[in-house]
């Protein structure tokens, strides 16, 4: 009766873009941090950089602490290292450590001028060197924390799908203790950290799962087959720098690879049946109803 009901909330619709806008997941949140942390001639790499001062040009922007605090606490703090977990960047400095989340429509930009840049710049760090640190976000949903313990923001996080430590078998235990429809629970950051709509959706085709298969009726088997269709994904993704699917980010190119997303109507690469797409969740959702039939 449950499945019945379900799968009757799972309507096909005609093509358009998501009910919620695309954002930036794992392997466009790892492409940033390694641009950061390596550098991308002409931008260079922030690690051993010293911040000069901040500013915040929309308050909202420094979530913890406020603004004018945020502004004196991180002025002389040096980047230490930098990394990423689930969708946040994480930059370690001498004292604390600087969350970002780029939400919807956040970017970060580099430059060596002196002057605020970038049309939508909502929070600013200039180091000492002449180098500027832009986070342009148009949307205004991005936010960054200084935080002197960073498990207060991030403690709830799920594992992280390319670790080794989540095996196969931690997997389906994981699947099997919860009854949720797998669309859904994969986007659930405390279930797994950093999978987002896009990796969600290719994933699931990889592995033939429809997305409303119940996270309890897996077999050992077919949780594995799920785990190496995300961590192939995400590896690709990551690999091709991303993908750039909205108007915000911009330099990835697995867009080309995608197998089901945002291509309704196209051709199943496995089969040739049309794509459809369906909302779950409120999330715009693509399938192939061949290869991942209804539970």
């Amino acid at each position: 009766m449950i499945l019945f009901k379900m799968i009757g909330r799972l309507q096909t619709q005609t093509p358009s873009s998501d009910t919620i806008a695309p954002m930036p997941e794992l392997p466009e949140v790892e492409t940033i941090a390694n641009r950061l942390r390596d550098g991308r001639p002409p931008e260079p790499s922030l690690l051993g950089k010293t911040i000069a001062r901040a500013e915040v040009y929309w308050p909202k922007t420094a979530a913890e602490p406020p603004a004018p605090a945020f502004r004196q606490r991180i002025a002389g703090q040096r980047v230490t290292a930098i990394g990423r977990r689930a969708k946040f960047i994480l930059l370690t400095l001498s004292e604390d450590t600087l969350v970002v989340h780029l939400r919807m429509s956040g970017d970060i930009h580099l430059a060596k001028d002196p002057q605020p840049f970038g049309r939508f710049n909502r929070l600013a760090l200039w180091f000492t060197d002449g180098w500027q640190m832009a986070f342009e976000d148009a949307r205004k949903f991005g936010r960054m924390w200084l935080l002197a313990d960073p498990q207060t923001l991030l403690g709830g996080l799920g594992p992280e799908p390319l670790e080794a430590s989540l095996t196969p078998a931690k997997f389906h235990a994981r699947l099997t203790t919860r009854r949720r429809a797998l669309k859904p629970l994969l986007l659930d950051q405390a279930f797994l950290a950093g999978v987002g709509n896009i990796y969600a959706d290719e994933a699931l085709h990889l592995a033939r799962l429809h997305p409303l298969t119940p996270s309890d009726s897996l077999t050992p088997a077919q949780a594995a087959d799920l785990l190496k269709a995300i961590r192939a994904v995400l590896r690709a993704g990551i690999k091709r720098n991303g993908a750039s699917i909205d108007w915000v980010y911009r330099g990835g190119g697995y867009q080309h690879e995608f197998r089901v997303y945002q291509r309704t109507g196209e051709p199943c690469p496995a089969c040739g049946t049309p794509i459809i797409r369906t909302t779950v969740g409120q999330r715009g959702t693509h399938y192939c109803p061949r290869c991942q039939p209804a539970p």
